[in-house]
């Protein structure tokens, strides 16, 4: 089973790339983030012809997720964190093919010190909490998403530019993360990969891409349960290549049947 996680950055504006990457990979699984479309908008239409089922949380302009399944049933779909008041629309689970799944668009933050970050905080705490309850009761669970929190130094273009200042970076994000895996949770992308200057999102600023100032805060984590099975794992660069892409490019983990 493939599962992948892709902030498609809208798709009112993505869906043919979303299309093509979907014929193009052919991922089992896919968690989507920033759908930007209300439900009414979804275009679940168009992605089951492509074979894929879909279930999905948006709002409009901001935030939006969605997991999509290829010839696979969806079921047990939660919406939100529960017991967390929260109008924003970031956090959808379902199981498929018995593997818990939970696809977060995690808080940006704005800045180190300001009320978003504090709410940042707080909602990874609620997430911490979820996901404990949820690995008691689903051992195969794969959490994946933006989590916009780069895991360590490796992550990042320039570790003295992204430091503990720094939004996505700061340690109190980062202990945030490393608390998430202190669960019982693995970073697939690690599990192959030790090597640093790998990123999953560039800005469109300052020829971002073109430069490689990205940063690898696109993850799947896998859950003790899985992580003898998670077999391959990486981002796939090529639709951060296409016109008018997303700033984001998907991240992958396959796991063995």
């Amino acid at each position: 089973m493939k599962i992948a996680s892709w902030n498609v950055n809208s798709l009112n504006v993505r869906l043919p790339h979303l299309e093509q990457w979907l014929r193009d990979a052919q991922p089992d699984v896919v968690g989507i983030q920033e759908t930007k479309l209300e439900d009414a908008r979804f275009p679940d239409s168009a992605l089951a012809a492509l074979g894929y089922r879909s279930v999905f949380s948006g709002q409009k302009t901001y935030n939006g997720v969605a997991l999509l399944a290829r010839d696979r049933a969806i079921a047990d779909v939660q919406v939100g964190i529960p017991g967390f008041e929260d109008e924003q629309k970031r956090v959808i689970a379902a199981t498929i093919d018995g593997v818990r799944v939970i696809n977060l668009y995690v808080v940006n933050g704005q800045d180190v010190g300001t009320d978003k970050y504090a709410y940042k905080l707080r909602w990874l705490a609620a997430v911490h909490e979820w996901v404990a309850r949820e690995l008691a009761a689903h051992p195969k669970l794969v959490v994946l998403g933006d989590f916009n929190i780069a895991p360590d130094d490796r992550d990042v273009h320039d570790p003295a530019v992204w430091n503990d200042g720094h939004i996505l970076t700061s340690t109190a994000e980062r202990d945030a993360l490393r608390g998430l895996l202190g669960l019982g949770l693995h970073d697939a992308f690690r599990l192959h990969h030790e090597q640093g200057g790998i990123f999953s999102w560039w800005d469109y600023r300052q020829a971002g891409f073109r430069r490689d100032l990205g940063l690898r805060i696109d993850l799947t984590l896998v859950s003790d349960a899985l992580r003898d099975a998670a077999v391959a794992s990486g981002v796939d660069r090529e639709p951060r290549t296409w016109d008018r892409p997303s700033d984001h490019a998907p991240a992958w983990v396959e796991l063995r049947d």
